[in-house]
């Protein structure tokens, strides 16, 4: 079948992105699903930094490729041996589990090989890709490629949910949530009563913050350089904000010894080496942004051992989607992770390459796009 996708090229594209138009809404061929994968209609999808990561070059993906990871889809047919069915509401989630790697065997999906080199190659789970331009073939974004009126993705890239959920509501949970949310439950273990600082306050860094008041974490400092998210921190139930330049002099004000758990969702070596250094003796440092690979990182070797200090690394907030999406989506009706206020706007998604400036400049939290 035909379908339009926002298609890259070439990386490295120049801002303003509404100018260079690293994406362009391209129609594409769309195979029929083939075995455990799923023909969904696209309803909405969540703009990300990992997207535009990608078309900056940050993280190199192979080109062309239909972006887009973050989604709320409704199941339109479903190849043999699905266990989905046509109509079924899912949420897409961008790092499928194969279930009989080492990792999925251990119980750490989250770290499947097969899952991490399909995705890496640009193909589905189960091999090979479904999408093609004039007979050649186009990558898929992290199994998704959601920034489309269709996609076909491997069942185990989708998690069912119940059909009363608004889709741009539905489609946060699929990275933002999963990833900030997981951070703080699954790999920081956060326990109530612990104190927390958050560098970073995008989509992930705020479902962090929202995932830290709901675990019990008190007090919550956040640091943004932007003054709006500044304030909405505050109003979701931070105790103090602070402008990066004031991060140590504010933080220190409240935790003179330090943060029990910080959490760094910038992507920046340098942030890290200073989410680092401002934890606690025996506290935990947890790490969900992706920097460029060649961005390194420097700490002093002795404090892991001096100050019992951990350096966590959390993908995709070490989660388990099928368990934790359905667990937070709970949460969420229960008035305890008022994600909605992650929304910056919806947008048609032809403008998505204005959303991309958007989300550059800081302006943005969570755009969703409409096909």
């Amino acid at each position: 079948m035909k379908i339009r996708a926002a298609l890259l090229t070439e990386h490295g594209a120049t801002t303003p992105f509404a100018a260079s138009a690293p994406l362009t809404m391209t129609a594409l061929d769309l195979a029929p699903p083939g075995p455990r994968e799923l023909l969904v209609r696209i309803e909405a999808a969540g703009l990300c930094h990992s997207d535009l990561s990608v078309v900056n070059g940050d993280r190199p993906r192979p080109v062309p490729m239909a972006l887009g990871h973050e989604a709320c889809a409704t199941v339109v047919a479903a190849g043999p041996g699905a266990r989905l069915a046509a109509g079924d509401r899912v949420v897409l989630a961008f790092l499928p589990a194969c279930g009989s790697c080492a990792a999925c065997a251990a119980g750490t999906p989250w770290l499947c090989a097969p899952a991490a080199a399909a995705n890496g190659k640009g193909e589905l789970l189960g091999g090979g890709r479904r999408l093609a331009l004039d007979g050649a073939a186009v990558n898929h974004h992290l199994g998704c490629s959601a920034f489309a009126d269709y996609a076909v993705v491997d069942e185990r890239s989708a998690v069912k949910i119940d059909a009363d959920i608004a889709p741009e509501i539905a489609a946060l949970f699929g990275c933002a949530v999963l990833t900030g949310v997981g951070a703080v439950f699954n790999s920081a273990m956060l326990r109530p009563g612990e104190s927390v600082a958050i560098w970073g306050l995008g989509g992930v860094g705020l479902a962090a913050l929202l995932g830290a008041i709901a675990a019990g974490g008190e007090p919550v400092v956040a640091i943004d350089p932007v003054a709006e998210k500044r304030a909405l921190a505050l109003e979701l139930g931070a105790r103090a904000v602070a402008h990066p330049d004031e991060a140590e002099a504010v933080l220190r004000g409240v935790l003179p010894g330090g943060a029990d758990v910080a959490i760094e969702s910038v992507g920046k070596g340098v942030v890290l080496a200073e989410a680092y250094r401002l934890t606690a003796r025996g506290g935990r440092t947890v790490t969900v942004g992706l920097p460029n690979p060649a961005d390194p990182l420097t700490i002093p070797a002795v404090s892991l051992v001096a100050d019992a200090k951990t350096l966590i690394g959390s993908y995709m907030g070490a989660a388990v989607p099928a368990r934790d999406i359905p667990r937070y989506i709970a949460l969420w009706r229960a008035g305890r992770l008022p994600v909605e206020r992650l929304l910056s706007a919806m947008r048609p998604m032809g403008e998505i390459n204005a959303a991309l400036d958007d989300l550059a400049s800081g302006a943005a939290i969570r755009q969703i796009l409409i096909p």
